[in-house]
């Protein structure tokens, strides 16, 4: 997890320098110039010269990364507010598929989300249930102290759960498709490096610490849903804590995704509120979501793949890829060597842990 963190938030910087160029001026100063906007116009820049219809090719395949992952990402939340519904309404035994169409019903003002200030706002209250989550699953852990069995943390080391559990980890961690523009809207963008690495440092201490937390106090029965763990005067609340976060997070994936199908199909001039060409693309999007969450229940093992699949080629191998070819003969032999590294890990780690995904989902069902 830590060494995770250090390469996503290494990947995160070295994307958003390839948004730049540099150009002399007068007296010998370079200044830095934004010549590029999106995740798309580096991997286009990137392919130029190299053969004519690449670019194109380029900016098609990394639209479609994009689509697949923020696709992945709202199966994702589906699978789990399926997974909690089910476990908080088990007294009344009802079927998963009812549980999946109650959880598809809140979803379904999703379709007309038109403004990235609402989406904004849900992602506050997603953060802010996420916050009061953790700190209730913590503070169980630290009261169960007595207990904790240190010999836990000496679990044998499995290579399918480790690849597996690798994709899980850089999923985790995915934020490159969102980083572009975000450092565009700043308002003082030279704080954008020292706002990756508090966010990445933050988020590594968390995600160690409340994994940590759980092992010595479950063990190897640590559940892949915290909340299975434990105890059933404890657990309703943090199933409705953790349903809120779900149901929350789904808007701004699907909506990302939707602005992109929508630039890539439609052609229509934007209006006032929705067209219809725009909502039918929405509503496939979220239907295809639907059936992806029932087709796929495990979490841990969709959450793997999608990690192994486009995680690392949108947060390790791409970056390194268009830095090293964007800003070829101004990097240090270090920085050559960090990208070589992390690109070669990134492509046997992918290939690895779709093996291995894929490998499970295929016994699962």
């Amino acid at each position: 997890m830590v060494l995770s963190a250090w390469v996503c938030n290494h990947t995160g910087r070295i994307l958003v320098a390839c948004l730049y160029e540099e150009q002399e001026q007068r007296g010998g100063s370079v200044l830095k110039v934004r010549v590029r906007h999106s995740y798309q116009d580096i991997v286009e820049a990137s392919c130029r010269g190299l053969w004519p219809r690449w670019p194109g090719l380029g900016g098609f395949l990394v639209n479609l990364s994009q689509v697949i992952e923020l696709l992945m990402t709202c199966t994702l939340y589906l699978v789990v507010s399926t997974s909690l519904l089910s476990d908080s309404l088990s007294r009344a035994a009802p079927p998963r598929l009812m549980c999946s169409l109650l959880s598809l019903m809140f979803l379904l003002p999703c379709l007309l989300l038109t403004d990235l200030r609402s989406v904004s706002t849900l992602s506050l209250l997603c953060s802010l249930a996420h916050v009061l989550i953790s700190l209730l699953v913590m503070l169980y852990c630290l009261s169960q102290a007595s207990s904790w069995s240190w010999s836990s943390l000496t679990l044998p080391v499995v290579p399918e759960d480790f690849l597996v559990s690798v994709g899980v980890i850089i999923f985790s961690y995915t934020s490159q498709i969102f980083l572009p523009p975000l450092e565009g809207s700043m308002e003082d963008r030279g704080q954008f490096n020292a706002m990756l690495g508090w966010t990445h440092g933050t988020a590594c201490i968390m995600k160690t610490t409340f994994s940590l937390l759980a092992v010595l106090t479950w063990g190897a029965g640590t559940s892949e849903v915290i909340t299975k763990n434990l105890p059933s005067d404890l657990r309703p609340l943090v199933n409705m804590c953790l349903l809120a976060k779900a149901l929350l997070s789904f808007p701004l994936p699907f909506y990302s995704a939707a602005e992109i199908l929508q630039s890539c199909l439609l052609t229509d001039a934007e209006g006032p509120g929705i067209s219809r060409p725009a909502l039918l693309a929405r509503a496939a999007l979220l239907i295809t979501s639907y059936l992806l969450s029932l087709l796929v229940p495990r979490f841990s093992l969709l959450m793997g793949l999608t990690g192994s699949v486009t995680g690392a080629a949108m947060t390790l191998i791409l970056p390194c890829l268009c830095h090293l070819r964007l800003r070829r003969g101004r990097l240090t032999g270090r920085e050559r060597l960090a990208d070589v590294c992390i690109l070669s890990t990134g492509v046997i780690c992918s290939v690895s842990g779709v093996f291995c995904s894929v490998k499970r989902l295929l016994l699962g069902l």
